[in-house]
This record gives C-alpha cells, structure tokens and sequence, in this order.
C-alpha cells in the first residue's frame, strides 16, 4: 500500500544560516580550469556542425557518410560518461580530468591532420572519448571543492561554456571553414588544451584514488551501448523523418530496452555503475524529472532558431550565429544571480521564476514569428529566453547536488551528464520531425527538398513559401512551449530553502 507524504516533508524546513560567502579566490581559479576544458568539449560540438557541409565536399564523401564525423562522437560521449563515476574513484579526479583533456588534445590534432572521410570519424570518436568525461569530472571536482553552501554559484560558473557553445560555435565555425581552413575547427583546440592541461596540474587540488570500487561490468555492458543505440535511432528518425523505419526502430527499441535492464539492475546491484537509488531523494528525483522535460524542449527550441534564419531569412551560419547571441548576453545577466539566489534561498523559487519566463519567451515566437519580423523584435524574444535559461537551468543541477555527501557527487554528476545528453538528443529529434511535418502541411510538395534546397530556390519562389515556412515554424514552437509547462510539475517539488550542510535530504515516500 502506497505511504502518502506527511505535510512536513513536503517542503525542506526553513533555514536561518547566514547567507553562504562568496566564490574565493581557489575556488574561481579551480572553475577556471574546469571552464576551459568544457567550453572546448561543448564549442566543439556546434563548431564542427557548422562545417559539415564543407567537409563533405572537402572530403568528396556524401552527406550521409560524413554526417558520422558528429554522430560518431555524439556516440561516443554516450558511451563513455557513463563510467565518469567509477573512474573519478578509481584514478581520482583530477587525474581523470587531465586525461580527458589529454584524449580530447589528442583526438584533435588527428582529426585536424585526417586524410579521409573515415579517418576523421575515427578521430571524433578519440575526441568523444575524452570529451565525454572533462564535463562530468569537472563539475564534481569544482563542487567539491566549494562545499554545498556554494554549489547555485559554481553552477551558474560551470553553465558559461554551456551559453558559449549555441553562440559562438556557429560564428567561429563559420569564420574558420569560410575564412582560414576547416582543418583549423580541430587544431584551434589544441592551445586551449595545453593551457588548460598546464592549469590542472598546478590548481587543481590531489585526490586521493579509492580503487577498491569495482567497476561495475554488466552494467556498462548494458548502460554504453544501450545510451548509444538509443541516441543513433533517434539521431537517424529523425534525419529521414521516419521514425518507423526499420534502422532507427530497431536501434531506438534496442536501446530502450538495455537502458530499462540495466535501471532495474542499478536499484538491487551493490556497487552500479550509476547509482539510481540516488532518485529516493526527492530534490535529486525533482531535479532530474525537471530536467528532462527542460532540456527536451529547450534544446528543440534552441533548434529552430538558426533554421529559421538560414530557411526563412537566408542567413548564413555566420549571421545565424550573430543573430542569436541576444540569448546568450541574456543568460550571462541572470545567470550569476540565480547561482547567489539559488545558495541563499534554495533553488526552488528561482528554478519557477526562470521556467515562467523561458514559457513566455517560447510563447511569444508563437505569436511574433513571420517571415518578415523585425531582427530588433526576435533578438528581444531571444535575449528574454536567455535571461530565463539563466535561472532554469544551473538551479535545476544544483539542487541535485546541494544535499549530497562528498562521494555521491561524482555519481549524481555523471547521472546529470547523460540525463543531458539523451534529452537532448530526445529534444532535438523531436522538434525535428515536428518542423518537417508542419512543413509538410504548410508547403505540400514544395517541402520535398528539405529547409537546406531553401537555400537554392530562386527569390521570387522564395517570397511566396517564406510566409507559410515561416508559420511551420511558428507551429512547432507551440510543442516547446508545451514541454516547458509540463516541467513544472516536478519543479514544485525542488527545495525552497538551502541546506544547511551537504546531509542527505528527505527521501521519496516509496512504496
């Protein structure tokens, strides 16, 4: 019989601590480190999609095939973070960061020195293979170090490389592919690297190694390959718009159902690979439940921007990039405050207040995108969005972490990682099929080609789809706008007041 929450536990006790000190001057030199090694991972990724077009020809390989230059490493980041949590308590770390950055330097240079098509992919593998822990093992040694009163603010450093990422990927990839060489896409890595190769091993703090852990074998055969099965069915359903079609049916059902087995192992296995008895608590279980339905819809909204303006407007990347860093200035403004906020009043409040103004910015792209609205008008809805985003997202993590001890933090770090990762991708894909469906409807026939033959239709065809383009897109932001409602569910149950210490919090009422 199911035990119903007492009236006590349904929101944290009210704490009178003083308001948690500032970020002192190790703890900002440690985010620094640990910011330069993530925005070259998450830069990477939107640099590298800006190009691929031009490598195709570069390379004389057909779309689909060099498509696996960023599917590749997408896969493996899956398969690799996964195992951020046994390895931080196996080499400790700080060693783990560094030979993440080190794998990641070193996936670069090759990948910027590829011969063909194939060896490239093979680099970004490398490259996926080292970038996919340098997030998750720094974001565990910079909230270690600042201790649980400080974990809103180390949150809102660590979601820096995450704005910069959207934004500057496309304006740098675009300045390089067009103006210097693509090549310059990977080797452009490779001074941020040794700097911040340098900077680890003089900042960051020794960590004593416990390799009595062992890892958990089973589960990494069933958590890696189902996490890259699942993204690759839905990365290739939506490529070709059918998720029914037996590639990406198969894959995604194959994925879903190892991920399934290994979550129902996790709950009974002494030492798993994640540890999903984490979900008891009910700040990590809101935490996660937010974060899911958030980054489903604001990943897929993130999406659609850039088409519209390349589709509708006729932008390219360069501009593309451009015209959406309104968003990023408006999460830089809010994002250093929702971290203090989120520390001194508990991330509850602040993560509401910033999903109630991502809603009203989704919602008004459903009312003011036409094929000829105002730069001025849009920029203003995205600069809104981003000062939304600046208090959605950090406070959501932060609130699974705040309550942690010491060594659950690398667990819940990873287990954030790939919640990420496959809602993102869930996101993307999703919107994806959406905008093309909505296109259909819109355009019939016309729609055949894709948004990328848009950019080969002559003007005074253009002039006459651009409107109905324009009101696919409009339609599809309605689906976001959805999503992001659906988050508030499990954000009122984030905690309303911070912790007092890094104790475990009230556990879910099981049943």
């Amino acid at each position: 019989m199911s035990t119903l929450p007492s009236p006590e536990l349904a929101e944290d006790p009210p704490q009178t601590s003083a308001p948690p000190a500032g970020l002192d001057r190790g703890v900002l030199a440690v985010a620094m480190v640990v910011v330069l090694g993530a925005i070259m991972s998450i830069l990477d990724v939107t640099v590298v999609n800006v190009a691929i077009s031009h490598l195709a020809g570069a390379f004389n390989s057909p779309l689909a095939t060099i498509q696996w230059v960023a599917t590749g490493y997408t896969l493996a980041l899956a398969t690799v973070i996964p195992l951020t949590g046994w390895a931080s308590a196996r080499f400790g770390t700080k060693r783990l960061y560094m030979i993440s950055i080190a794998l990641f330097v070193a996936g670069s240079a090759l990948a910027g020195m590829a011969w063909s098509a194939e060896s490239l992919i093979a680099f970004r593998v490398l490259q996926g293979l080292g970038g996919g822990m340098i997030m998750p093992a720094g974001m565990t040694i910079l909230t270690q170090k600042a201790g649980p009163s400080r974990v809103g603010q180390v949150m809102s450093v660590v979601g820096i490389p995450m704005l910069l990422g959207p934004i500057g990927g496309p304006i740098l990839g675009g300045w390089l592919v067009d103006d210097v060489s693509w090549r310059w896409i990977f080797f452009i890595n490779l001074p941020i690297g040794v700097v911040a190769l340098f900077l680890a091993a003089r900042i960051l703090d020794r960590d004593t190694p416990r390799p009595g852990e062992r890892l958990d074998i089973l589960g990494l055969i069933l958590l890696s390959p189902g996490l890259a099965s699942l993204i690759y069915g839905l990365a290739t359903g939506a490529q070709h718009r059918d998720f029914g079609r037996a590639d990406a049916l198969i894959t995604t059902i194959v994925g879903a159902v190892l991920v399934v087995l290994f979550a129902l192992r996790a709950l009974t296995a002494a030492n798993p690979l994640i540890d999903l008895r984490l979900l008891k608590r009910r700040s990590v279980a809101a935490a996660s439940g937010t974060m899911v339905l958030f980054m489903c819809a604001f990943m897929g909204a993130m999406l659609l921007m850039p088409l519209y303006y390349q589709a509708v407007r006729q932008e390219n990347a360069f501009s593309s990039g451009l015209l959406l860093a309104p968003q990023g200035i408006g999460a830089m403004v809010t994002m250093p405050v929702g971290g203090k906020l989120t520390d001194r009043i508990g991330p509850g409040r602040v993560v509401l207040i910033g999903l109630l103004v991502v809603v009203a910015s989704v919602a008004g792209f459903t009312a003011v995108l036409h094929a000829d609205t105002s730069y001025w008008v849009l920029g203003s809805v995205l600069f809104v969005m981003g000062l939304g985003m600046g208090m959605t997202m950090m406070p959501t993590m932060a609130a699974a972490i705040q309550t942690l001890v010491h060594d659950e933090v690398p667990k819940a770090s990873t287990m954030l990682n790939i919640i990420q990762q496959v809602s993102a991708s869930i996101g993307t894909a999703l919107m994806s099929v959406l905008l093309a469906n909505a296109l259909t409807h819109k355009l019939g026939g016309a729609a055949g080609g894709g948004l990328s033959a848009s950019q080969k239709v002559p003007p005074q065809i253009m002039q006459k789809i651009a409107g109905p383009m324009a009101d696919a897109f409009q339609s599809t932001y309605w689906w976001a706008v959805g999503l992001l409602a659906l988050a508030f569910i499990p954000a009122l149950l984030l905690p309303r007041h911070k912790p007092t210490s890094s104790s475990a919090d009230t556990p879910m009422p099981m049943h």
